[in-house]
């Protein structure tokens, strides 16, 4: 497999770092899950529950081995800088300076191991006036503008469906960590890699922000559309939402010739930027339009003329779509404990090296014995280790 060789120690929990560190064990790599005598939060956030562990938890965690450690305990952090000795990767979403006082910071990491590749997730990042406030997915997306645009225009911010600051911060955290995998093969040496959430909400602003360097205007909520392209939102049918996107003039004249509907011939909406300048009127043409024939229909109408239009689905549609299905991005594995599980697939395609599901995710301390043993202690080391709450052996 692609990542194959590659050793990760996993110090994250929640959602972001778990999200990555399972998408890189996915990919072959070595992911040894550090978990406190208490374990991963999430493992309790339900109901829905697989067996002891929430659904949630079970999500974002497969392919992965658990090994706890008191890392606050001095037997804890020896073995843990015991482990990083032969690692590649430790990821980590404590609090800044957390690892610090822990005495686990990247200088120390440095002295066990210069190849050592450090990522780190925080809310704020490692430097900034913000740099030790807590961080969470909902900060992050109000800090980082994207409340500010998401909602009805009347109405207030809407928070986003996903965690998405968190996912997508998780996304730039394998992105980091390869390219400083990259670059050590260059040049023999390991690297921080500081990532945080509010960073990537800032850096997805795109074309939002350039609206806002050239107009220094703050832009407005508009609901199911788009600031620079009209029509290209979503609509109301007769029995339920669907979108429509005409991306271009040439769509657009194909979309008005198909509507055979007088209004839309106006020169008001002749041009991309007249549509724009007009967008509530253009709209509240279209929506007395579409509220006659159901979605379905209109769908086909558009995809016969090839303008790109689709159904807002409910999660159980997602799941029944016959693209989604084809693409592997929803498979069943069964658990000799539980019966048949439902994941999901990864979104990166290989042809060569595709991406297994080999293991469910673990239970806590489900390896802490192999990996101690690997290590070097004996059973009654072991069993000592447990006994002083170094370690928790999952029975």
């Amino acid at each position: 497999m692609p990542l194959q060789g590659i050793k990760i120690i996993d110090l994250t929990r929640i959602l972001s770092g778990p999200y990555i560190t399972m998408t890189l064990a996915d990919l072959g790599a070595e992911v040894i899950k550090i978990e406190s005598p208490e374990g991963d939060n999430t493992r309790q956030w339900g109901p829905p529950f697989i067996g002891e562990d929430s659904t949630y938890y079970q999500s974002i965690n497969r392919n992965k081995k658990s090994l706890v450690l008191n890392l606050k305990t001095e037997k804890g952090k020896g073995i843990f800088l015991d482990l990083i000795k032969d690692a590649d990767v430790v990821i980590e979403n404590f609090k800044p300076k957390t690892i610090d006082k822990l005495g686990i910071g990247y200088d120390v990491l440095q002295e066990y191991n210069p190849r050592i590749i450090l990522a780190s997730i925080s809310g704020f990042g490692q430097t900034g006036p913000y740099a030790e406030k807590p961080g969470y997915d909902i900060l992050a997306t109000g800090m980082g503008g994207f409340l500010s645009v998401t909602g009805e225009p009347d109405g207030p911010p809407v928070k986003a469906g996903f965690s998405i600051a968190d996912l997508g911060t998780g996304m730039w955290a394998g992105f980091g960590i390869l390219v400083a995998l990259w670059n050590r093969e260059k040049s023999g040496e390991g690297q921080w890699v500081d990532l945080s959430l509010l960073d990537t909400m800032v850096s997805w602003q795109t074309y939002i922000a350039s609206n806002y360097f050239s107009t220094e205007k703050n832009p407005k909520r508009l609901g199911g559309a788009h600031p620079n392209i009209v029509p290209y939102q979503i609509f109301e049918a007769s029995d339920g939402h669907f979108v429509v996107a005409v991306g271009n003039e040439i769509m657009w004249k194909k979309f008005v010739g198909k509507l055979n509907f007088d209004a839309l011939r106006s020169k008001k909406f002749e041009l991309n930027k007249d549509r724009v300048e007009n967008r509530e009127e253009l709209i509240l043409i279209l929506n007395d339009i579409f509220k006659d024939k159901p979605k379905e229909e209109w769908i086909k109408t558009f995809e016969s003329i090839n303008i790109p239009s689709g159904p807002v689905n409910e999660i159980s549609e997602v799941f029944s779509d016959p693209q989604v299905i084809e693409r592997e991005m929803v498979y069943e594995k069964e658990d000799p404990e539980t019966g048949p599980v439902k994941f999901l697939g990864t979104p990166l395609k290989f042809s060569k090296t595709p991406s297994k599901f080999k293991n469910f995710p673990p239970k806590l301390g489900e390896h802490s014995n192999e990996i101690l043993k690997q290590l070097g202690y004996t059973n009654e080391e072991i069993e000592k280790l447990e006994q002083e709450g170094v370690t928790t052996i999952c029975k």
